[in-house]
Parts: structure tokens; sequence; C-alpha cells
């Protein structure tokens, strides 16, 4: 099937000061409900261990567990796949690439240092212990992985690998097209069949190829007519859609692979695990184990962001990233069950327990 989802849950009228792009987003949406859920689980699970949050604190800590993934996640993004965007500047809001978000988006792995920093920060303002903290954070994280990687599916983004033609979940997803100037260029002009469903002719498209390379102008030109290819098919312009695709790869639907993995199962290990007793941390360092595990796997379906491409042995660079988590949680579940003092009762056991302040 072609991928034809809009990432706009609503949009403005395009005679609104907003603009025709101001709307809003799943990806937005999915990031909220995520933390709704959270919060939500996090009270429940602070009730029944009787563990000195009330609500108004659990609140507060969602909040600062929000601003930690959100910043640790675009900041992680820059820093392992763009450190180019931290000295990029444009005249344009949002006149910095780090502030840009649409521009390769946000990284899981920056993501979780944020919420180890945001859970030590709220800890030391309320004396509440930062590792008992970093358990509910963990055991509620993957339901905020399956939003989002639900979100990057609709987004189009995060693509797969390319799959047999026979694969029956296969994907061809349309914003494939915005890599090709760049790295396949000679493919641009097997969408001349396409460019006339959207209203441009195609010797007007074989002129705006034909100088490229060697005109600004042409390439902003080309670089509209895919936006605008993109824009008329998940806006139900059906013949664009139906002529795009024969050139377009059949792939995996990567991020729906993640949302199983990196979500569902990872959040059904982890509330498995918290029905005992066990001691602070316990359940973050598993869930930084489980969640390398399960990353190193979907990665394996997952195109490696392409202009880093695939390194040593054949991995991405997340799956990197991921075999170091995996190490550093292996570590942290030996070094919190022996250093904590404290007992955490699992929620199936109910009973009171004091893991609050220190």
């Amino acid at each position: 099937m072609v991928h034809d989802l809009s990432p706009f849950i609503f949009k403005f009228p395009e005679t609104s000061l907003w603009g025709a792009e101001f709307g809003f987003r799943w990806y937005g949406f999915s990031y909220m409900l995520g933390f709704v859920c959270a919060y939500y689980l996090i009270c429940w699970l602070a009730e029944r261990q009787r563990a000195g949050l009330t609500r108004v604190m659990v609140g507060d800590f969602i909040t600062y567990a929000a601003i930690g993934t959100l910043v640790g996640g675009r900041l992680g993004y820059c820093l392992f796949y763009d450190p180019s965007l931290f000295h990029s500047f444009r005249p344009g809001f949002p006149f910095w690439g780090v502030l840009a978000v649409n521009e390769g988006g946000m990284a899981s792995h920056g993501g979780i240092i944020g919420i180890f920093i945001a859970c030590f920060l709220y800890a030391r303002k309320t004396g509440l212990n930062y590792v008992y903290l970093l358990d509910l954070a963990a055991i509620t994280g993957p339901i905020g992985v399956l939003y989002g990687r639900i979100a990057n599916f609709i987004n189009g983004e995060l693509v797969g690998r390319v799959a047999p033609a026979d694969f029956s979940l296969a994907v061809k997803f349309p914003t494939d097209i915005l890599n090709w100037p760049n790295y396949e260029f000679d493919r641009l002009s097997t969408l001349s069949p396409v460019v006339e469903k959207v209203g441009v002719a195609t010797s007007k498209w074989s002129e705006l190829l034909s100088s490229f390379r060697l005109d600004a102008s042409s390439r902003d030109q080309v670089y509209s007519i895919l936006y605008k290819i993109i824009h008329e098919i998940q806006n139900g312009n059906s013949s664009a859609k139906e002529a795009i695709a024969p050139v377009l790869d059949f792939r995996y639907p990567s991020q729906l692979f993640a949302a199983l993995t990196e979500g569902v199962i990872t959040f059904l290990v982890l509330f498995f695990l918290a029905r005992k007793s066990r001691r602070p941390g316990f359940i973050a360092g598993s869930f930084v184990v489980v969640y390398a595990i399960m990353r190193i796997i979907n990665e394996q379906f997952r195109m490696p962001d392409i202009q880093i491409g695939f390194q040593a042995l054949g991995l991405t660079r997340g799956q990197w990233l991921s075999v170091g988590m995996l190490a550093v949680g292996i570590v942290l579940i030996f070094y919190w069950t022996r250093t904590q003092s404290q007992t955490i009762f699992g929620w199936k056991r109910g009973e009171s327990v004091r893991v609050g302040r220190r």
C-alpha cells in the first residue's frame, strides 16, 4: 500500500493567519497522550505502594519528566545523529537548527538521559528517592514510546528497510522522495508522471532537474514540488498516489514493529516484574536492558539515518548506542540492587512501604 496518512489531526484553514501548514499534529498529540497515561499509572502505583506521592506531586513529577524527555530527546538527536544542527542558524523562525524539530526530530536515547536528569532534579527538590522515581518513569516510559512510534508511522518517518514485494505488511512511503535529490538523483526523473498530477508540466520538471546542480532556484523549486507531491497525497489526491506507487520501494513498517517491541513488549515485561517486591532501581535498570534489546532487534528492519548509514559490523548508530545502553543497564541493576537499602512492594501485594524521604 502507499502511505497517505496526514501528520495533522486537523489544520487551520489556508486563509487563517497561521497558514496552511499550521494545526494539531499526531506527533505532539502522542507525547501528550503518553504523559497523561503516565500520570494516571503513576498515581495508581503510588497509591498501592503508599509511597508518599500525592497527586499534586505526581503532576509536578510528570512536568519535570516531560521537559527532560523533550529537551533530552532533541539534544540527543543533534548530538548523536546530526551535530551540524548546533551551528546551523537561519534568518527565519525557529532561527536555530536545534529548535527546528522537524529536521530529524527526537532521539529516544537522548530522551532517556533527559529523564534521568529530571528524576535527579525532582528528587533534590522534594527529598524523594531519585532511584524510585526512575522506576516510575521506566515503567511508564514504554507507553509513550508506543504512542510515539505510531505517530512516526503516521508521519511517514523513520521508515523501514526495503522489504520483499510479497511481504504482506509492506508499505510504500512517498516521503522517500525527499532523499532522492542528494542520494538517488537519477530516480527523480521517474516522477515525471507524478508531477503532472499535481499541476507541474513534465517539460518544466525536466528543465528543473537539468539545472538542479547549477542553480539554487531550481533546487528550491524541485524540493517545493516534492513537498507538494507528498502534501497532495496526504490530502486525498488519488491520481498522484496511483502514479507514484510504481516508483517507490516496498518497505517494512518498522515504526509499528517498534511500537510493538519497544512499547508493548517492554511495558508488559516491566509491569510483570513490578508485581513483586524489589529494591529501587531494579525496574529502571531492567527498562534500560529490555529497551536496548528490543531496539537492537527492531533496528534490523529500520533504515539507518541516511546521512550516517551503516557503521562497524554492519550495525546502525541506533544499534551501537543500544549496545552501550545494554551494558550500562546491566551495571545499573547490579549496582542499585546492592546499594539501595529500601524495599518497594509490588503492585500485586499493595503493602505499605516507606520509599519516599531520604
